[in-house]
Parts: structure tokens; sequence; C-alpha cells
């Protein structure tokens, strides 16, 4: 798919009309792929809560607190007290790849995707 700009700011998105497999098709989700970008709520740099208040952090900062605290918990409680909630935001590759992090790293089955709900 392709987003369109006008004046410096994502307006629209676009199906690739040679794509292979889509041949120019998008679903719903890829038509309003594009209203995130700009959305005032949208997080743009990593936040730790410490000493109960949220603080910017660098990526690196809270991808090692996130692992961290995962593994701890884990192996505190064990793998089946954590679980992976997956997004319709994100491709099948990307929740593939949450499956196999789910199942592979954490030890535990338990996931499942929004979708369903």
């Amino acid at each position: 798919m392709y987003l369109e700009v006008m004046d410096g700011k994502v307006t629209g998105t676009l199906p690739s009309m040679n794509h292979p497999i889509s041949e120019g098709s998008l679903c719903i989700k890829g038509w309003n792929a594009h209203e995130p970008v700009h959305s005032q709520k949208r997080l743009t740099k990593p936040l730790i809560r410490k000493d109960g208040v949220l603080t910017e952090a660098s990526w690196d900062e809270a991808i090692s607190n996130v692992a961290g605290e995962l593994a701890r918990i884990r192996d505190q409680y064990g793998p089946n007290s954590l679980a992976v909630l997956t997004s319709a935001k994100c491709t099948n590759e990307e929740n593939y790849l949450l499956m196999k992090l789910t199942r592979a790293v954490l030890g535990t089955n338990n996931i499942d995707h929004c979708a369903r709900l």
C-alpha cells in the first residue's frame, strides 16, 4: 500500500494496483491505516514508570526494562503467568513473530488476537 502525502502530512492510503496478491485491494483497516500517523494521542517516545510517574526513556532502556520484567515474572510465577494479546493493527508477519516470541521465548501458549474477541 502507498500513503498519500499533501503538504508534508499523510492524508490517505492507496492500494498497490500491481501487487500479485492483493491485486489493488485493501481491507477496511488498510484504507484507514494512515489515520493514527498524526494523532495527538500517539506515543512517539518510550515511557517508563519511575516512582509512580511516567518518564521519558531511551528505547534501549525501555526494551531492557520490559524484557527484565517479563523474565522476572516468568521465573517467579512460571511461564503460564504471562499472556500476549496481539493486535489487528499488526501485519500477519508481525503477529507471527509475536506468536514465536510468546511460545519460544516466554514459554507459554497463552496468546490471542483481538479480532477474535
